[in-house]
């Protein structure tokens, strides 16, 4: 949530949606890896899961690394804005979820609580409850960037959020690198 409301904030409701999209791709992945019983991998060998932790804290930390070098930044649709592409900001929104072990976890600890063997295909319910959770995160979260849009408009008028919001992108995504960094597989 964090990095669609600071993507939102510095290049607009568009550059949100699209890493809504990227996001919802990367859950996509982990739903199939869990339907498939391959998830458990991460959280059985621990090597596997450290490994995955350490290749999403260090994306993390370049695309931090990349909004802080970057010069003249802003959100301000008059001021010539460096901007990510559409498929920068998908690709930015799919690694971030694909490389986070926290959105398996989720989907390990909270879908197969749903699931009734019994009553067909696991990897089909799987799929399906991982379907209509992205649908409705993609709903709830839409709306979030919508909010932060017309949040956004408000700080155009702010010269000092001007001159701030790249180091606020950068220390959100610092925050969830660490973050990221010490998350233990239970």
């Amino acid at each position: 949530m964090l990095y669609l409301i600071s993507r939102t904030l510095v290049q607009g409701r568009r550059a949100g949606i699209i890493s809504l999209l990227g996001i919802n791709c990367g859950s996509l992945f982990h739903i199939c890896m869990m339907g498939f019983g391959l998830s458990i991998v991460l959280f059985t060998i621990p090597f596997v899961f450290g490994l995955l932790k350490i290749f999403g804290a260090a994306y993390l930390l370049y695309l931090a690394y990349n909004t802080v070098k970057r010069k003249n930044v802003s959100f301000n649709t008059d001021s010539n804005p460096i901007v990510h592409s559409a498929s920068g900001l998908f690709k930015m929104g799919f690694f971030s979820n694909l490389l986070n072990p926290k959105t398996a976890l989720f989907y390990i600890s909270f879908l197969p609580q749903f699931i009734k063997p019994e009553e067909g295909s696991v990897a089909l319910q799987s799929l399906a409850l991982g379907a209509i959770q992205i649908t409705i995160s993609f709903i709830i979260y839409s709306m979030i960037v919508i909010s932060m849009e017309k949040l956004r408009n408000l700080l155009n008028q702010n010269t000092i959020w001007q001159q701030v919001q790249k180091w606020f992108m950068a220390s959100v995504l610092v925050g969830l690198a660490i973050k990221l960094a010490f998350t233990k597989a239970h």
